[in-house]
C-alpha cells in the first residue's frame, strides 16, 4: 500500500442496501464522496451517495467506468459475481479482496476453508444431486440441516431433515442446487463477533453480540455478551485467525453458535459489516460503518468502545401490514433511536429500519428496544 486514501477521495460501493447506505453515511461525514453501483434505482444507499450508478453487475464496461471514477471499492452484499470483482480490482484497490468474497460467497467453499485451517465447524459434506445427499445422510446423522451454497441469508435455502422421507422434499425446497448438508446443531446461543483489520495487521472487535432470531431472520441484538470459562476469549481467538487466514482488510462479522456442551462452532461469515452490529451506529465511539472507511481507506481504526449499554431491534415489513407504523410513539421515549432505510416497499420479512435502545444495562436496553417497536403497531389515524 502506497499510502491512506484521504479525505476528499471518492469511494465505490457495490451493492446499495441499507449497509451501504449506513456506509456512506460515515464516508461523507468523514468527507468522502461516495459512488454506488447496482441493477436498482433510487435505493437506500443512492439516497445518500454522490453518484448512483443504475447497470448490471455483468457490464464490463459500465463497472470499468464506476472503477475508473473512484479511489477504492467495497461492498456491502456478498453476492456480487466474481467477475464483477475482477473487472473493477484491474483499476483500483477493493477491499476485502475479490478472493475473500469468492470463499464466503459459496457455503462449500467457506466451510472447506474453515475445516482446512482448523477453525471449529459442524461436521458437513457437499452434496450437488438427490443421490448424493441421500447418501450423504448415515454420514451426517439426523437431524441434519440441507442448506444451498449460494445465496443463502436470513433462513432462506434451508430445510430442516428428521427423517429418510424428508429427503425429498427438502431437496425440492432449496430448489435441487449445490448444496451442503449439516450435523443439526443443538445450539444454547447464537452470538457473533465484528471485527476489523487494518492494512498493518491492527486488530479491533465490537465484543460478542447475542443474536435472537424469529422464523430464520434476526431480530433482536445485544451486546455486551459474556460467556463461561474461555469461550468469549475463544471467540476472539477464532475471529482473529480467520481475519488473518484470509487476509482480510476491512470489516467481517463472525457468526457462532454456541453448543450445549459449551462448544463454539463457527456457523458462517459475512466479509462486511452485520445486521448484528448495527447497535455500534449510535452507541460506539467508532460504528462498523467508520471501521469499514477506516480500514478501506488504510486510516488508523477507531475506538470500539460501547459508550452505554444497548440493543437493537430489527423493523420488518410486516409492520406496515395493517397501516403506516406511529412513528411518533417510539421516538416519545428519548432513549431511543430509529433508522428507516428509504425502501419503497415494505414485503413479510423485508428489512426496513432498526431501532436502538439504551438502558441500565443490556437486558434492560433490550426490553426498551422491544417496547419501541411494539408502539409502532399502533397506526397513526
Amino acid at each position: 500500500m502506497s499510502g491512506p486514501i484521504l479525505p476528499a477521495a471518492t469511494l465505490g460501493v457495490l451493492g446499495s442496501g441499507q449497509l451501504g447506505r449506513m456506509f456512506a453515511i460515515a464516508a461523507r461525514r468523514m468527507g468522502y464522496r461516495v459512488h454506488t453501483y447496482s441493477p436498482d434505482r433510487e435505493t437506500p444507499t443512492g439516497q445518500v451517495a454522490d453518484r448512483e450508478i443504475y447497470a448490471d453487475y455483468q457490464d464490463l464496461a459500465a463497472l470499468t467506468a464506476f472503477a475508473r471514477a473512484v479511489d477504492a471499492i467495497t461492498f456491502e452484499f456478498e453476492n456480487v459475481p466474481s467477475t464483477a470483482i475482477e473487472c473493477v480490482a484491474r483499476h483500483v484497490p477493493v477491499r476485502p479482496r475479490g478472493e475473500v468474497l469468492h470463499i464466503i460467497q459459496n457455503r462449500g467453499r467457506e466451510k472447506t476453508f474453515l475445516a482446512s485451517n482448523g477453525f471449529p465447524t459442524a461436521v458437513f459434506i457437499p452434496v450437488t444431486t438427490r443421490e448424493e445427499l441421500a447418501a450423504a445422510i448415515p454420514r451426517i446423522g439426523l437431524p441434519a440441516m440441507l442448506k444451498t451454497a449460494g445465496y443463502g441469508y436470513d433462513g432462506k435455502g434451508q430445510a430442516l431433515i428428521n427423517a429418510l422421507q424428508d429427503v425429498n422434499a427438502a431437496w425440492s425446497k432449496i430448489g435441487g442446487v449445490e448444496a451442503i448438508l449439516e450435523r443439526f446443531v443443538d445450539f444454547q446461543h447464537e452470538v457473533s463477533v465484528i471485527a476489523a483489520r487494518g492494512w498493518d495487521g491492527a486488530f479491533m472487535h465490537y465484543g460478542l453480540i447475542e443474536n435472537r432470531h424469529c422464523n430464520g431472520i434476526l431480530d433482536l441484538s445485544i451486546p455486551g455478551l459474556s460467556l463461561p470459562g474461555r469461550l468469549e476469549a475463544q471467540a476472539l481467538e477464532i475471529t482473529r485467525g480467520i481475519l488473518e487466514a484470509l487476509d482480510v482488510i476491512g470489516v467481517l462479522c463472525v457468526e457462532f453458535f454456541v453448543t450445549a456442551e459449551q462448544e463454539l462452532l463457527v456457523n458462517e461469515l459475512a466479509p462486511r459489516p452485520h445486521n448484528s452490529g448495527h447497535f455500534s451506529f449510535d452507541a460506539c465511539i467508532t460504528s462498523q460503518f467508520e471501521q469499514q472507511v477506516r480500514t478501506v481507506c488504510g486510516l488508523p481504526m477507531g475506538s470500539t468502545q460501547i459508550l452505554r449499554p444497548c440493543a437493537m431491534v430489527n423493523l420488518l415489513g410486516e409492520l406496515w401490514q395493517h397501516g403506516k407504523p406511529n412513528w411518533a410513539r417510539a421516538c416519545a421515549d428519548p432513549e431511543v433511536k430509529l433508522h428507516l432505510y428509504g425502501k419503497r416497499e415494505a414485503h413479510p420479512g423485508r428489512k426496513m429500519g432498526h431501532i436502538t435502545a439504551f438502558g441500565s444495562d443490556r437486558e434492560s436496553a433490550a426490553r426498551r428496544a422491544l417496547a419501541a417497536r411494539a408502539t409502532l403497531l399502533a397506526a397513526e389515524a
